[in-house]
């Protein structure tokens, strides 16, 4: 099934470039709008999140107005964490959740994601539909049913509270001394404001959006900057968010970073030891360690293994009955609580593992010995096919002759930016980086 306008995690691009312009923004509120209101009645309703992009005004009201046309009656959260709006599509009633958000990308990006009435991510099918809706268009209602919108004001604080009702009650974060880097995103109220009200000493930082700086050397992908507060600030833990507060890096009190496979293996293992663990399994991608998947093993726990992106995760924890799930680079999906990758939580989640252990930091970011893996990027136009050439083929094909019987290699496409990656794993690094910088070569030889 060709993908014309979402990828793997709704609709991305540059603001105010094909296809993330006002414009289209405009067409798909109109073409969800009228998937979701078909049948004629007005007590349809949509919410709407969004992080702090500067952008976020622009796609905001022309989501409403795409909406509103059809129908359909809109409430605005304002800024809010990505799961906040899964949650809140369910417990407002709403037949559709949209946020507005490019996650970690840089702030020119955005793009909109989609959540359906029972809060989870909408499928490939259902978004196939709707992209078929974008091309044909749609009709507006007659004057009489287009749709209202207003603001919701306690969306953030209803949030806040869920976040913290996944906490066994008893779990204190008294002493604790916490740097919580927000990413200048979406949750740079929502975070501090939860961890202040389950008794921890917050340092946040990350928390002056102004538009343009959102991910800007902060959050999870540049976690240098949480890691250095956590060792100026003597603080036992660092949390870093990314632009939507729906992936988190753990950094431990001397400064060293966990990412999303060391949180996932020390929360199955805790939740097996407790009997939680749905299934005798861990959902996670291709992407996730091969370190991950023997430590399970070793605990007689199975890894399940999806394509890339948080929305395959849950499709295969809800498909096959498990509770815990998520990708390597940050997004921890428990499906007891929430219907999609919420950062917030899960670093909640390693805060009261610290609690009820007495362990710090370090000591529960190690669960595993990381194989050695390697990850590059090689970006290029849209409308070009390097992984179609022969030649790029043959230096595939023969980089997994080189690995075989000693490790694995993936190749693909981005699925929200133009980008191809190229990633392996091998216990010999002068092979590892010799086979990653092989295909690498053939690709940018091939653009």
């Amino acid at each position: 099934m060709g993908r014309k306008f979402f990828g793997t995690d709704g609709v991305r691009g540059r603001a105010n470039q094909y296809p993330m312009t006002a414009e289209m923004a405009l067409r798909i509120g109109a073409a969800v709008g009228r998937y979701f209101r078909n049948d004629g009645q007005n007590n349809h309703r949509v919410v709407i999140g969004k992080d702090t992009r500067l952008s976020g005004y622009m796609f905001e009201n022309a989501l409403t107005a795409g909406l509103t046309s059809t129908g359909m009656n809109v409430l605005l959260l304002g800024p809010v964490p990505t799961p906040a709006v899964g949650l809140l599509t369910t417990s407002m009633r709403a037949d559709l959740g949209v946020m507005i958000s490019a996650s970690h990308n840089p702030a020119e990006d955005n793009g909109i994601k989609f959540f359906g009435p029972d809060g989870f991510k909408l499928s490939d099918e259902v978004e196939h539909e709707i992209e078929t809706l974008i091309e044909q268009g749609v009709e507006p209602v007659q004057s009489i049913n287009i749709g209202r919108a207003k603001r919701i004001d306690d969306g953030r604080f209803r949030y806040i509270e869920r976040v913290k009702s996944s906490l066994p009650s008893a779990v204190p974060f008294k002493g604790l001394k916490v740097v919580v880097d927000c990413a200048n995103g979406a949750a740079y109220r929502a975070a501090p404001e939860a961890l202040w009200e389950l008794g921890a000493e917050v340092i946040p930082i990350g928390t002056n959006p102004d538009g343009v700086n959102i991910n800007l050397g902060c959050g999870s992908t540049h976690t240098t900057t949480a890691a250095e507060a956590v060792v100026a600030h003597g603080a036992h833990v660092g949390i870093s968010l990314d632009g939507d507060a729906d992936r988190v890096m753990i950094i431990d009190e001397n400064g060293q970073v966990a990412d999303g496979d060391q949180v996932m293996a020390l929360l199955a293992d805790r939740w097996a030891t407790e009997g939680r663990l749905r299934g005798g399994a861990l959902v996670a991608t291709v992407m996730s360690n091969l370190g991950l998947e023997r430590f399970l093993e070793g605990k007689g726990l199975r890894l399940e293994r999806t394509a890339v992106g948080d929305r395959y995760v849950v499709e295969a924890m809800r498909a096959g009955g498990y509770n815990l799930g998520g990708e390597q680079s940050g997004h921890i999906v428990m499906t007891d609580h929430a219907t999609t990758g919420d950062g917030l939580m899960a670093g909640l989640q390693f805060l009261a593992a610290m609690v009820e252990t007495g362990k710090p930091a370090s000591d529960l970011t190690r669960s595993f010995e990381t194989v050695p893996q390697m990850l590059k990027n090689v970006r290029y136009d849209v409308g070009q096919t390097p992984l179609d050439t022969d030649s790029v083929k043959a230096a595939i094909t023969a980089a997994e002759q080189a690995l075989l019987g000693q490790g694995r290699l993936l190749i693909r496409k981005s699925g929200t930016e133009p980008l191809v990656r190229v990633m392996a794993e091998c216990e010999d690094a002068g092979l590892l980086e010799k086979t990653v910088d092989s295909v690498v070569d053939a690709v940018q030889a091939a653009l």
